[in-house]
């Protein structure tokens, strides 16, 4: 791998991490977030691989193993929770959950 492939392997995964930042930041919709999340979770992987490639190290590919689990069970907990959300208010706004009494 060349060093300007390189480059651009890492501007697209710091581009993905920065839209998935912002989405995550500025959205209100639970499905939106808990999606911006997991974009900022491929920019990570994107960076993660591109390194691993680049210095023939596969610890970079490993701990992408471990991200993916990571993201898939947050993904099932973050299902969970907007199932509870929309069950209880009827509704997927972000702002409902402060007045969720356990």
């Amino acid at each position: 791998m060349q060093l300007l492939a390189l480059q651009h392997y890492l501007a697209v995964g710091a581009i993905l991490f920065v839209i998935g930042l912002i989405g995550f930041i500025t959205r209100r919709n639970m499905i939106v977030i808990f999606l911006c999340t997991e974009l900022m979770f491929q920019g990570v992987i994107i960076n993660l691989i591109a390194f691993s490639r680049y210095t023939n190290n596969l610890a970079g590919q490993a701990f992408v193993i471990f991200i993916l689990v990571i993201a898939a069970s947050e993904a099932s907990l973050a299902l969970g929770l907007v199932i509870l959300l929309f069950r209880t208010k009827n509704t997927l706004d972000a702002d409902a959950w402060r007045e969720l009494k356990w």
